[in-house]
């Protein structure tokens, strides 16, 4: 059994390192490094990361207050409302993209944020909207497994020593679980740098407008731009495997998935 275990593993470890290695090494470095500076993939860069970063900004914001009413109080539906906030880990995303689409679309509500001057559809907006639509379970989950792990008792020793319930959160709670904050983050935001079926839905494939790195490999591969697809699919290995790496540490102290 030990054999064929280790066998297994090690197959497995190459195949994956090959595959990936082929697709990093597939263009010659000089061409690489040219493909990197070109502006669309500049701009694919900077739209990625501004996009990105806010998207996990506004998961954060939400993530960290649902979290923990989901860990501490009890009210009704509380399962019904644990069951639909992480819907969206199951759905293709495709599926939320369309849904999105519709809601922002063809709803009063959508229309009167259009009007407002707030267009979601076909817009960098709505890669943010996209984003955190589908990431957001990920962080509420993992703030979830961070808040668990705390004994509700660091914050009723908190508040016999004069702290109120506000304050035994933001001074005990919170700064407990920082290590799941920081895996929530790197998570959510390595995520939504690679997230594309609901932002090809919502946001388009417009170049030079909502082309992230995901939708400019999609655009680039589908014209027969293989060096500038391998480019993007290169930054977004490096992205993932940085990812990996921060959440491989972080993991000593809290169950991220």
């Amino acid at each position: 059994m030990r054999k064929v275990s280790l066998a297994i593993t090690v197959l497995l470890f190459l195949a994956i390192s090959v595959t990936l290695l082929g697709l990093v090494l597939y263009s010659p470095l000089p061409v690489l490094a040219a493909s990197m500076a070109n502006p669309e993939i500049q701009f694919a860069i900077v739209l990625s990361i501004v996009t990105g970063i806010a998207s996990t900004v506004i998961c954060i914001a939400v993530a960290i207050p649902v979290a923990y009413a989901l860990v501490r109080y009890s009210f009704p539906g509380k399962r019904m409302a644990t069951l639909v906030l992480t819907l969206p880990l199951t759905l293709p995303p495709l599926v939320a993209g369309i849904a999105l689409l519709l809601f922002f679309g063809t709803t009063p509500w959508g229309k009167a944020l259009e009007s407002a001057g707030f267009a979601v559809i076909f817009t960098p907006l709505g890669i943010v909207v996209a984003q955190v639509f589908v990431n957001l379970p990920y962080m509420v989950r993992i703030m979830r497994s961070a808040f668990a792990s705390i004994n509700p008792r660091f914050e009723h020793v908190a508040k016999t020593l004069g702290c109120t319930e506000s304050g035994a959160f933001f001074q005990v709670t919170l700064p407990m679980a920082r290590h799941g904050l920081l895996a929530g983050t790197v998570v959510t935001w390595s995520k939504a740098m690679g997230e594309f079926g609901a932002v090809l839905m919502l946001a388009g494939a417009t170049t030079m407008r909502t082309e992230t790195l995901p939708i400019a490999l999609y655009l680039n591969i589908s014209t027969g731009d293989v060096d500038l697809a391998v480019a993007a699919a290169t930054i977004l290995i490096l992205i993932s495997l940085a990812a990996l790496c921060c959440v491989e540490y972080l993991d000593r102290d809290v169950n991220v998935f």
